[in-house]
């Protein structure tokens, strides 16, 4: 008996049931737009490669919502700086140059942007290049900045340049990153005015403090240390704090120089929420204004510095007890170093909370020792 012969289905059928299996096309163009948004951007340019339809698609600046620089490389476990090949360097500075173009043509609506460039790079220029994307993307919504300006990620390995460099060259190249930092941040200060997240290193000058306070919808702000150790003065510190009205969480990385020991801060801001100071090291608060603080980290870093005891009772008798600082200044004080606190600790003595106090405040209760 012959076997049976196959039915054959028409060309246009076999289209007709594809479409039914899959009917992707048949949604609203938003709709398209929100199910290729959850692509990672290698995946959304393999995307583009189906057919002209999905090409156009991926080419909706809806779709480039983020700029990272940072992504390339991870593999190195997050090293700053690191040395590599001058072949691979080149390759990564390729690779940095043609994304740029890429969110370029693409007209790239930002809403975050990291990057980690060493922006007084002579060489590579790139505060040129970071200023070229805000330049011509649409970043008037950005919201999250995540920038090192003081490392780029990769750097060339070239021991003739390396071997040559001295500490007067360390200095200029710190002033030219100061310089064109200061610009960058002005530019964003007119392009990017919604920035609500932004975490960068600061050099804690005038120039610089004035222009961070003009980002009035910041709500999370960590500033991290750079080369220059100088002294940030009381009245700048609080003086950024309040200026910004919206300010709900703050990590700080502050290093007070030997010199200025003994120094005390205030800090006052009505909507601050969450900070963090236990990076800091020698940072001791003389008054906190803070109404609406719900959890204090902070932790008392010994610089393994010696000194005589009458030296050391002169330096902390001008400081009161952590303690009593946050009785007075924090009434809605919740958890102190990830410990939650009794609603009542206010009212008690602190013998609850010797251990904590122990691990950050500076008074001489609290730090009996001749090692800073």
């Amino acid at each position: 008996m012959s076997p049976q012969k196959k039915l054959l289905i028409p060309v246009s059928s076999r289209r007709k049931a594809v479409d039914d299996f899959f009917p992707f096309n048949l949604l609203p163009v938003e709709c398209q737009l929100h199910v290729l948004s959850f692509l990672n951007e290698l995946d959304k340019c393999s995307c583009a490669l189906v057919c002209l339809s999905w090409s156009c698609l991926v080419r909706s600046w809806k779709l480039w919502r983020v700029a990272d620089y940072s992504r390339r490389g991870a593999f190195h476990l997050g090293q700053e700086g690191l040395l590599v090949s001058n072949r691979e360097f080149e390759r990564w500075k390729s690779w940095v140059h043609h994304y740029t173009h890429h969110l370029v043509s693409r007209r790239a609506s930002l809403l975050t942007l990291k990057a980690s460039f060493d922006l007084g790079d002579r060489c590579n220029k790139w505060s040129e290049l970071l200023s070229h994307l805000l330049d011509n993307v649409h970043c008037r919504d950005l919201s999250h900045l995540d920038l090192n300006w003081t490392f780029t990620l990769f750097e060339p390995l070239d021991l003739r340049v390396h071997s040559s460099s001295s500490s007067h060259q360390d200095s200029i190249t710190k002033m030219d990153q100061v310089t064109s930092f200061q610009e960058l941040l002005g530019k964003l200060t007119h392009s990017c005015p919604r920035i609500s997240k932004m975490r960068l290193h600061f050099d804690w000058s005038d120039l610089s403090v004035s222009l961070l306070t003009r980002f009035q919808q910041l709500r999370i702000l960590e500033l991290k240390y750079f080369w220059v150790f100088k002294l940030v003065t009381p009245s700048t510190l609080q003086t950024l704090t309040k200026s910004l009205p919206n300010l709900k969480s703050l990590t700080l990385h502050i290093l007070v120089p030997l010199r200025n020991l003994g120094i005390s801060y205030t800090l006052e801001s009505k909507s601050l929420e969450f900070l963090d100071v236990s990076p800091s090291r020698g940072l001791v608060f003389s008054c906190l204004k803070l109404p609406a603080l719900r959890e204090l980290r902070a932790k008392k870093i010994v610089r393994g510095i010696t000194l005589d005891r009458r030296t050391r009772l002169r330096i902390q008798s001008r400081w009161p007890c952590l303690y009593h600082v946050l009785q007075q200044g924090t009434p809605k004080l919740q958890a102190l170093n990830n410990e939650r606190l009794l609603p009542t600790w206010r009212e008690k003595s602190y013998g609850e909370l010797t251990a904590i106090l122990e691990q950050s405040c500076y008074c001489v209760q609290h730090l009996d020792s001749w090692l800073w």
